[in-house]
């Protein structure tokens, strides 16, 4: 009996499928991308999250394709320099000065496209289109601080009319973020496939008392991070003509 129990044992763990929780953090955290945008001087100016979604063979090695938010970069483009950083969940990372290949900011997208130079890319695949009750994380790095991993469902899925598929329409997730994640990765938590990025998260004003406040300040509201899905990533890059970058 000792024996016939060990037996099925095993064939149980030889049926296993889905990744572990480990392996999809593995297969994760290296995508995760630090975006630092700073004065000619050096000076940083802002900071923001990033995903690596492909990776392509250049005549300096290997160019790395690096989706963030557009926001970041209003008012900016052109005048500063702009680096993202990998491997930041190991510690420092390494500095890579990136081009901003192109970069929408508007009331239709918010989303931006860099390409930098460096070896070992981890870029993420995409996954198929979330339900209601998906499982996800969130991998950046609030405030241009530490990486963060936050994890939540997908508590919304906004379609714009009745007829339209399943993901076609804003994501909102419950996990909870803070400013400077906006362009960060969000992930099916059981195969750690790219679903979209964050676009933001709504806010609730906190003002000072007295009859004339001097002072407010935006905080997060919790269980309310706005994401942009996969339909809207791949058409911005249809759009830049860069469509080839995420496969359908």
């Amino acid at each position: 009996m000792i024996v016939a129990f060990a037996l099925a044992s095993s064939g149980c763990a030889a049926l296993r499928t889905e990744p572990t929780r480990e392996e999809v953090l593995q297969k994760i955290l290296p995508s995760a991308v630090q975006i630092v945008v700073e004065q000619r001087e050096g000076r940083r100016i802002t900071s923001g999250s990033g995903v690596a979604i492909a990776s392509r063979r250049s005549p300096e090695g290997s160019a790395c394709f690096v989706l963030t938010s557009g926001h970041t970069f209003s008012g900016l483009a052109g005048k500063t320099e702009i680096f993202a950083v990998f491997g930041r969940h190991l510690g420092e990372g390494r500095k890579a000065r990136a081009l901003l290949v192109a970069w929408r900011d508007d009331n239709v997208i918010d989303l931006a496209l860099l390409r930098t130079e460096i070896d070992g890319c981890a870029a993420v695949p995409p996954a198929p289109a979330p339900t209601l009750g998906k499982p996800i994380w969130v991998v950046g790095f609030p405030l241009g601080r530490q990486i963060m991993l936050s994890s939540g469902v997908v508590s919304q899925i906004a379609l714009d009319a009745p007829s339209e598929p399943a993901g076609a329409g804003r994501l909102i997730v419950d996990a909870p973020v803070n400013y400077g994640v906006s362009g960060a990765g969000v992930f099916d938590m059981r195969t750690g496939g790219l679903i979209g990025v964050v676009e933001g998260f709504s806010t609730a004003r906190v003002m000072a008392q007295g009859p004339t406040p001097s002072w407010y300040i935006d905080v997060p509201v919790p269980g309310q991070t706005l994401v942009i899905p996969l339909t809207d990533i791949r058409r911005f890059l249809g759009e830049v003509e860069q469509a080839g970058l995420l496969p359908p």
